[in-house]
């Protein structure tokens, strides 16, 4: 049920206090919350209160004559704290000539005289006006968590992923849209910000995701010591694999350091997935999968850490970053890869201010009216591009490459050179980032003539190769060149024999790794196919591997 914006009403007599409150519930109690307080001091905490946790407060009614603050020395006060409420002013014949100052003084919208019965005739029609002239005006009632925080604040964004990916409804304000709740909670220093205002009033300044995970209610510790298989890994490839587990009959832990969908669920769109004929976003895809998976009972972790994974006899055991461990059968490693970060000067200073890699949907609209600059040349560059050029003024995709079709689908490069917004510039490259405290300028190069150029910007996303998460793995785990888990025959010696360190006298089976027992689903996976339609078939052969893994354990 949406929250009720508040009337709050100030008066030092019980009785005229419980009177007011009473005639104001009488007409407007199903639409508005009626809030009494019977000073001004108390009043003032009230609306701390009431503003810290986000609720809109629409009116003020208050007495003049109170004792320790007046009715208007009240009002002047709350302005600071409800700058758009209405004034009302309660006040006897005699003090008149008091309102009327007030109304220049505090910008009065009204004031009443004492009795105002019948409230029909004297009262209703007042407040009836007024608050039809806030609801003109007024924000919504907003109940989900407010992000307090510059918006090209590094922190501030990486809360604002984390939020949005794990579809935790929030607002972020900054200037003037955030001086009231900053006064109201404390927070006028921006060296606390960002910071999250929970609906129950509850504030965190610079907070860890663990932190806002578990007070948004998503569990961030195991529940138990042990399981029959963890996933690694909420993307695609876990999602499938953690979905299929449970599914069948295995007690299954999901443990995920950001949010479920991995780089999947930062597409705007997925155009080429199998049963979705007309797309899905990658948010939407991720909530279903992650949905499904609850419903088998599979338990999630979300903001945790896998730091180390070791054999344990028959189990494995896993250690997370905050220095709690899990038990495990098996284990299914499904961490994705992570944006090759850009080679440009500058680029590191302003990751975050500017500088972005991936991009989620709910970046789209800060993006209005401007002109940004995307890199890279594969399908995720492209429907990022794509969806950006709904709200900006233009963007333009830079490549290094002659053609954007040697690394991208036909169908998203047709409609990239249908769209008058999008310019492809390609053998192109960015050698600097610069600015202030964002980015303002990119450096750009020509690959043939070596020329360079000095263009305006103020936000740039990379899309530009993929680097596997797998440094916190130990020497035990093989891995390619670059960094990639090789599995089942790709860990085979030219003459079909597995590497010494192997323990048991079989192979390893396809996507078991040289750990026995750790099975790699997805693009962590060496010589994979980097689709979403093939990390969730993955998924679902590393689990029926797993079976065959457990059938084996004596």
């Amino acid at each position: 049920m949406p929250v009720r914006p508040v009337l709050l009403t100030v008066d030092d007599d019980r009785t005229v206090s419980r009177a007011v409150a009473r005639d104001l519930r009488r007409h407007y109690g199903d639409r508005y919350r009626v809030v009494r307080a019977e000073s001004g001091a108390d009043a003032l905490a009230v609306l701390r209160e009431l503003t810290a946790r986000g609720e809109v407060t629409a009116l003020l009614l208050a007495d003049h004559r109170m004792p320790g603050m007046t009715g208007v020395e009240f009002l002047e006060q709350a302005m600071d704290l409800v700058p758009t409420a209405k004034r009302v002013l309660l006040t006897a014949y005699a003090d008149t000539d008091a309102a009327i100052r007030a109304i220049n003084d505090v910008d009065l919208d009204h004031y009443l005289l004492k009795p105002w019965d019948p409230p029909e005739e004297l009262l209703y029609p007042v407040l009836d006006e007024l608050l039809e002239s806030w609801k003109r005006a007024a924000r919504a009632p907003f109940d989900g968590l407010l992000l307090l925080g510059h918006q090209w604040s590094a922190e501030t964004q990486e809360l604002k992923e984390f939020l949005a990916r794990n579809q935790v409804p929030y607002r972020h304000l900054q200037g003037e849209d955030a001086t009231a709740i900053r006064k109201a909670a404390g927070l006028e220093d921006d060296a606390a910000l960002p910071a999250t205002v929970f609906p129950d009033g509850t504030v965190l300044t610079r907070p860890s995701l663990p932190e806002v995970a578990q007070k948004c209610g998503l569990a961030t510790t195991a529940g138990s010591p042990f399981y029959d298989v963890v996933v690694v890994g909420a993307g695609p490839a876990g999602l499938g694999a953690a979905v299929y587990a449970a599914s069948e009959g295995l007690r299954t832990l999901l443990v995920e350091r950001t949010a479920t969908g991995g780089q999947a669920g930062q597409s705007s769109r997925i155009e080429n997935y199998l049963g979705f004929p007309r797309g899905v976003s990658g948010a939407e895809l991720a909530q279903r999968a992650r949905d499904q998976a609850m419903r088998f009972g599979v338990e999630l972790l979300t903001a945790s850490e896998v730091t180390a994974i070791t054999p344990n006899g028959d189990g494995r055991t896993l250690r997370f970053a905050d220095g709690s461990q899990v038990t495990a059968h098996a284990v299914v490693l499904a961490t994705g890869v992570s944006w090759t970060m850009l080679p440009a000067q500058g680029a590191e200073e302003f990751a975050g201010r500017g500088v972005y890699y991936g991009a989620t949907p709910h970046e789209a609209a800060d993006c209005r009216g401007e002109e940004i600059y995307v890199v890279g040349a594969a399908n995720s560059a492209g429907q990022a591009a794509l969806h950006y050029a709904k709200f900006a003024s233009r963007v333009v995709m830079l490549c290094r490459g002659s053609d954007i079709r040697r690394s991208m689908s036909e169908y998203l490069v047709g409609r990239i050179e249908a769209d008058p917004v999008i310019e492809v510039r390609t053998c192109t490259q960015i050698v600097a980032v610069e600015g202030a405290d964002h980015v303002e300028r990119l450096v750009l190069s020509h690959a043939t003539s070596g020329q360079t150029e000095t263009v305006p910007a103020s936000r740039l996303f990379v899309f530009i190769g993929a680097q596997p998460p797998t440094g916190w793995l130990g020497n035990a785990f093989v891995r390619d060149d670059r960094g990639f888990l090789r599995t089942g025959p790709a860990l085979l010696d030219d003459e079909g024999r597995p590497p010494s360190e192997w323990p048991l006298s079989r192979a390893p089976y396809h996507l078991e790794c040289s750990v026995p027992g750790v099975f790699v689903a997805g693009d962590v996976r060496a010589e994979s196919v980097k689709r979403v339609a093939s990390a969730v078939g993955e998924g679902a052969m590393a689990v029926t591997l797993v079976h065959r893994y457990l059938e084996a354990i004596p």
